[in-house]
């Protein structure tokens, strides 16, 4: 793991560790227990690959299995270039849960590794998630729905709050309240977002919706893009709108009221981006101004805009 991932990603794994180097070390050919040379200030063991658990509150689900065949043949040729940190496990005296580096792991079982280098730690529960998590995220190998999981996890086993979670993992509160959020949609549309057949941002869109498996289905069928999406909920969503508004007393003319369309947009824009959202017009021409309260809400401004661009 590069040394500018950890830094651009919260505390990052070194932080966590409380050391900055990478550990890399050459393995496969050193005895059980033996120090295995490395560039590392702290030691490296190689340890019998048989003794390595894998760690069950892991996050990570699936592994690819081309990624995990090209892994294992460059594993066979070279080793293992980083070491794997682990921790002594949990009741199982003589063996060590893995924390992070469970791919590497796999792939040297693939390739008939008697040991693998580990970096061994001793950590909490908590530091064990965290640490998961951070190195699953910096790698980008997390689904969506993974990822939430493991936030949700934080939360409630380890007593985080969001904008802790949020510092360590290096992602705004806002990433994290809508990452969660995914958890409340349908058994279906899950599933379709573990697959990959709906992306995080497809998601999001169609969180709020009382229909989100139709969306859903919709949007697949379709091969929408995530801005095609939004469009799609809040069509969905109108005749709610209306009916809503149908129920409620005309509001009075005002001199110099804004045009009843350009309010309505107004609405629209601010229920789609849960911010107080003002359209100046002057005759076709004018100006849109999104307040916020937080930095954190600029940033989810931003993610918005740059998603919408790349859609």
């Amino acid at each position: 793991m590069a040394e500018a991932g950890r830094r651009g990603l919260g505390r990052g794994l070194s932080a966590l560790l409380g050391e900055a180097p990478p550990e890399q070390a050459q393995a496969g050919q050193a005895p059980a227990g033996k120090p295995v040379p490395s560039t590392d200030a702290a030691p490296t063991n190689a340890v019998a690959i048989e003794l390595l658990r894998r760690n069950p509150d892991q996050p990570r689900r699936s592994f690819d299995e081309a990624e995990l065949e090209e892994l294992s043949a460059s594993i066979r040729e070279h080793g293992v270039l980083q070491a794997i940190l682990v921790r002594p496990a949990p009741g199982a005296k003589g063996e060590y849960q893995i924390v992070a580096g469970e791919r590497r792991w796999r792939a040297a079982q693939r390739a008939n590794l008697a040991a693998v280098p580990v970096l061994i730690r001793e950590l909490t529960d908590g530091e064990v998630a965290e640490i998961s998590i951070v190195e699953n995220v910096q790698r980008a190998d997390l689904n969506p729905l993974e990822e939430a999981m493991g936030y949700k996890a934080l939360l409630e086993r380890f007593g985080r709050t969001q904008e802790t979670v949020a510092k360590t993992v290096g992602k705004s509160r806002s990433h994290v309240a809508n990452a969660l959020r995914l958890l409340n949609l349908p058994d279906s549309v899950r599933e379709h977002i573990s697959a990959g057949r709906l992306s995080a941002g497809h998601a999001r869109a169609i969180a709020t919706s009382p229909d989100a498996e139709g969306l859903a289905k919709t949007i697949i069928e379709a091969d929408l893009s995530v801005r095609q999406a939004e469009v799609l909920a809040r069509d969905a969503q109108a005749p709610a709108r209306a009916a809503r508004a149908k129920d409620k007393p005309a509001p009075k003319p005002r001199p110099g009221a804004k045009d009843a369309d350009i309010h309505a947009l107004e609405q629209d824009l601010s229920e789609i981006l849960g911010l107080k959202v003002e359209i100046a017009d002057r005759g076709g021409k004018g100006e849109i101004r999104l307040s916020y309260a937080s930095l954190d809400a600029l940033d989810d401004i931003c993610r918005r805009l740059s998603s919408a661009a790349e859609a």
